[in-house]
């Protein structure tokens, strides 16, 4: 099976070890009741990129998380289920907003698994993301049981995660299932050497993230732009690079604490006055490029690892018995500053030992480079992963485990 193919219900939770604090206790699938002539409720995350074809018309850009639920809804067809889909879309800011509505998506899942109800976005109102009790009942009127397909925003406590299962028989999704299980393995029990390669562009979103993984994995390879604010708490000159100074501290004690941090020992630099191509061919990619140390001039900003970094990257991946990468290590939109990105992807593809993907741009990233099927797993969730290593559970994992139909855990411990 590759990484991007749906998972069947026999391999759903096979990939990993059992990890008693999210799984045990976790209602699947076979924990509900009869479901012939029954309503089921799915909140799937079909959260997709959409692209415009310069007519007004709208198209799914990347159907990999409407594929991913795809297993769930054919084991509730094959039980005799009539399924109702809830899912968001974009940031509409809780009014509806005709950029948002679930059209494109509800065209693509008709072709995908005909049959099924897909309601309007749920972001249409303030209600979901305050996880009002009003829109839960709302929700579950009608329906005899609900299932959660929706880990990418399992980590937020809004109304269709954490509500459905105080109301109804619940069960985690066949995707949602494997992601506890995968990345509960990797925590609990990672085959050795264990690298991390994190990028992206904030700090502050990761911080929490990078201080569990630097605890727990042999290496951990930091890149994208958050990686300047760790060149300046190693003491080196930034130039004109992104940098968070408020978190400089916070870098330099995950530098001290005992953690084999690999950061860049040389970047790829643009002109300060330089142009990045970030939002299509209207932009012209201006302004001089080069490669220097890991002390950037002034008039200078770094855009991407550079071809050193990436070498040293690559190795320590390659010699990896469990890999986890999130993020990009450059600005992968300008092809001037993809190559970090591109040698790394080509490394976790290669790469002999348990690799696991999570992040929008990573997948996107494997997929442009058709190499996603090389990987062991691909993650749906970027934040939901990233909460879940450093939490180790997620508010919708919790509101399943609590479900009436729930099972009882085989090693209660306080969590």
């Amino acid at each position: 099976m590759s990484a991007t193919d749906p998972v069947s219900p026999g391999n759903a939770v096979t990939a990993a070890p059992r990890r008693p604090s999210l799984l045990d206790g976790l209602p699947m699938l076979e924990d509900l009741p009869d479901l012939a002539g029954k309503r089921v409720l799915v909140r799937a995350d079909f959260n997709t990129p959409l692209t415009d074809d310069g007519h007004g018309h709208r198209r799914i850009a990347d159907d990999f998380r409407i594929r991913a639920a795809l297993p769930t809804l054919a084991w509730l067809a094959e039980h005799g289920a009539e399924v109702t889909v809830a899912s968001h879309l974009g940031r509409p800011k809780g009014v509806p907003d005709p950029r948002y509505d679930m059209a494109p998506v509800r065209a693509r899942l008709a072709e995908l698994f005909p049959g099924v109800t897909l309601l309007e976005n749920l972001r249409f109102t303030p209600r979901e993301t305050a996880g009002d009790p009003g829109l839960v009942e709302e929700l579950v009127a009608g329906q005899d049981a609900y299932v959660n397909e929706a880990f990418g925003v399992s980590h937020r406590a809004h109304a269709s995660i954490v509500g459905p299962p105080t109301r109804l028989p619940s069960a985690a999704g066949r995707q949602l299932a494997r992601e506890a299980a995968v990345l509960g393995g990797i925590l609990d029990a990672p085959a050795r050497p264990f690298v991390a390669v994190v990028g992206g562009a904030k700090i502050a979103d990761k911080l929490g993230v990078l201080r569990s993984l630097a605890a727990r994995v042999d290496v951990l390879a930091i890149g994208g732009a958050m990686a300047f604010t760790f060149l300046l708490a190693a003491g080196h000159r930034i130039g004109s690079s992104l940098v968070d100074e408020s978190h400089v501290a916070s870098a330099r004690a995950i530098l001290e604490s005992g953690a084999t941090v690999l950061l860049p020992s040389d970047v790829v630099a643009l002109t300060h006055d330089g142009v990045l191509v970030t939002s299509g061919p209207q932009q012209a990619a201006r302004g001089q490029v080069t490669v220097v140390g890991q002390d950037v001039p002034e008039g200078w900003r770094g855009c991407d690892i550079g071809p050193d970094s990436a070498a040293e990257f690559a190795r320590a991946v390659s010699a990896a018995a469990t890999v986890l990468w999130n993020g990009p290590l450059g600005v992968v939109e300008d092809d001037r500053f993809a190559a970090g990105t591109r040698q790394v992807a080509e490394a976790v593809a290669a790469s002999p030992g348990f690799t696991v993907v999570g992040g929008g741009d990573s997948v996107g990233a494997l997929d442009h480079l058709g190499l996603a099927e090389q990987v062991d797993f691909l993650s749906t969730g970027g934040g939901a992963s990233l909460e879940l290593i450093e939490k180790g559970d997620l508010p919708g994992l919790v509101a399943l485990r609590g479900a009436a139909n729930a099972p009882a855990p085989a090693n209660p411990a306080p969590r």
